[in-house]
């Protein structure tokens, strides 16, 4: 049986189309999920995608948060679910406390796109384990709202455990303390990061790579082997 991932639209969604065709091209069923729609449809990972949903009013992410398809999300998530935010859905994820910490505008205060590379931290996770640990990757990244902020205590718990997914490397496009990119929750089910993996899938469009491919064949494996 063929995997179905979860695609929710928020109002001010950009790349949930992209992201239903990354989900396709690794060879899962890609799923649209509306943000006002609490049913999940029986599938078997969400994915929160980027974009700017309710216009970043108040907080990016922060209005979102509350939209009736999050009370599912983070139930089942909380439950083992498999959940990806991406940018704005990484917002999300820390906005619905899926994720510690929390995303401030980023320290030059302009938007930014550009290719970054990135390391892989950790590849164990249901999102990252067709990646290695250690492993430099490029990922376009587009935002004005990226900078990973969080106390110390949660910093290092974060590295003590473990649970930085992803560094900048060479450049840190958005002030992120530690230069971190992307987060995990403890059982590894939750990823959060700034990049857009989506925009790196197929060599003719996007970002010419495919750096961002194993994301979703990660969780495939994941789902087809469980």
């Amino acid at each position: 049986m063929t995997a179905r991932i979860g695609v929710v639209t928020f109002p001010g969604s950009l790349d949930d189309r992209d992201t239903q065709r990354a989900i396709r091209l690794a060879g899962a069923e890609p799923v649209a999920l509306w943000h006002k729609d609490k049913d999940l449809h029986q599938v078997d990972a969400v994915v929160l995608p980027g974009g700017f949903s309710y216009g970043d009013y108040l907080r990016a992410g922060a209005i979102s948060r509350f939209s009736p398809v999050m009370e599912t999300v983070i139930e089942q998530a909380k439950a083992g679910l498999p959940v990806l935010g991406i940018c704005n859905g990484f917002q999300v994820l820390t906005e619905a406390h899926l994720l510690p910490g929390g995303m401030l505008g980023n320290d030059h205060l302009h938007f930014i796109c550009r290719d970054q590379k990135l390391r892989v931290e950790n590849a164990s996770t249901a999102w990252t384990s067709d990646y290695e640990a250690g492993q430099e990757i490029h990922i376009p990244l587009k935002n004005m709202d990226g900078r990973y902020v969080a106390d110390q205590y949660t910093l290092d718990k974060l590295e003590a455990e473990g649970r930085v997914a992803f560094r900048y490397l060479d450049f840190n496009p958005n002030g992120s303390l530690n230069d971190i990119a992307g987060i995990t929750n403890e059982a590894g089910n939750v990823v959060g990061l700034m990049p857009h993996p989506e925009h790196a899938v197929e060599p003719l469009i996007g970002s010419g790579r495919t750096d961002g491919l194993p994301f979703f064949t990660s969780i495939l494996k994941k789902l087809v082997n469980a």
